[in-house]
């Protein structure tokens, strides 16, 4: 296990995959600009814009996640996304490709696994009523 091994740092074959060519498309219109080279930036414009593409396509084809952290066992970079083919809700990317997903189209095992934005980590402490930081 790794260091973060009890939290969904997002890492998936998506999102690798993206961030890969569009690293190597800013680097290689840094490149042709310190050269002088149009053609180059052109090149280089174009693998940003083909990832963005590759990282949308994969997240779209389930190797992505939705927003929020995954259910332990989905944690995994290469274990694909059981909702991603459905669309996922409040997704910008499933919006766009036409999948509407409503809440309810998500299997109700991925949808409870995951917490409500804004609640309580597991195993937060909580805080007393009336008690406050007291000097």
């Amino acid at each position: 296990m790794g260091a973060h091994a009890d939290h969904d740092m997002g890492h998936t074959v998506a999102g690798w995959t993206g961030t890969a060519v569009v690293t190597l498309g800013f680097a290689v219109a840094g490149a042709a600009f310190v050269a002088g080279s149009g053609p180059g930036l052109w090149a280089g414009a174009a693998l940003v814009l083909l990832g963005a593409v590759a990282a949308w396509a994969l997240h779209l084809a389930g190797r992505g996640k939705a927003t929020g952290p995954r259910p332990p066992g989905l944690r995994h970079w290469r274990t694909p996304d059981p909702a991603g083919r459905h669309g996922h809700p409040d997704c910008l990317g499933c919006r766009l490709a036409g999948r509407r997903a409503a809440r309810a189209a998500v299997p109700a095992a991925v949808r409870a696994a995951v917490p409500a934005p804004g609640s309580d980590p597991v195993g937060a402490p909580a805080s007393a009523p009336g008690a406050g930081n007291r000097i």
